[in-house]
């Protein structure tokens, strides 16, 4: 009896210690890491709508008979934007609108100093083509097609003209993606409206450069 007990206690402390060794086993084993699955390269294909503004400044000057030197011009401008991005590789085409609401204007003596020139832009659109380059979430571009624009003279005592003008424009900027389907840009652009009509055969030209910021949301 006492020889069956003894094998009893035995086995039961054989048992005892595998277990315990396997259970130390087991848990000193290196649990293994997830595998790395890196981010997605962002994508800038799709459509977008967005708000824009910034500020202006230029140059401009009258002709004769109501010449005056070349003056500055300056003010801002703000709007709306649409467009669409097409990326093949790191290679982004676009073609993009925007029309905004412009305060830009200047004045100066004229009409050898009997009366004072003015040029007032109202409002100003663009039609543009966009070349980018996509390093992920950033993207490079440059920029340029034809510019519109409402362009307002006046040389007081003798006339004033309002006119829609068709220009062009060129230019280039930074667009970034910041979070979810928002995006956000800074751009320059250098437009020309040319001539307005003129008063009394006197003309002006309209020279433009904008730096604008832009929001935009891609669907």
């Amino acid at each position: 009896m006492k020889k069956l007990l003894l094998a009893g206690v035995a086995v039961i402390a054989l048992g005892t210690i595998s277990a315990t060794a396997a259970d130390i086993q087991r848990r000193q084993m290196p649990v293994k890491a997830p595998a790395y699955v890196p981010p997605p390269v962002y994508n800038w294909t799709g459509f977008y709508l967005g708000i824009n503004g910034g500020g202006a400044w230029g140059r401009s000057d009258f002709s004769a008979p109501f010449a005056s030197s070349s003056f500055d011009t300056s003010g801002w401008l703000a709007g709306g934007t649409i467009g669409y991005n097409w990326q093949t590789g790191p290679v982004v085409f676009g073609f993009e609108g925007d029309i905004d609401y412009a305060h830009i204007n200047g004045s100066a003596i004229c009409g050898g100093g009997v009366t004072t020139c003015e040029i007032r832009n109202n409002w100003l659109a663009t039609a543009r083509g966009r070349l980018g380059y996509g390093f992920d979430r950033i993207m490079p571009y440059v920029t340029g097609g034809a510019a519109f624009g409402g362009i307002k003279t006046n040389i007081p005592g003798f006339g004033n003209t309002n006119d829609t003008k068709i220009g062009w424009t060129v230019g280039g900027g930074v667009e970034a993606a910041i979070a979810g389907p928002w995006t956000a840009k800074v751009e320059y652009l250098y437009v020309d409206l040319g001539h307005p009509d003129s008063i009394l055969g006197s003309d002006a030209k309209f020279k433009t450069n904008i730096v604008r910021a832009g929001l935009n949301y891609r669907f």
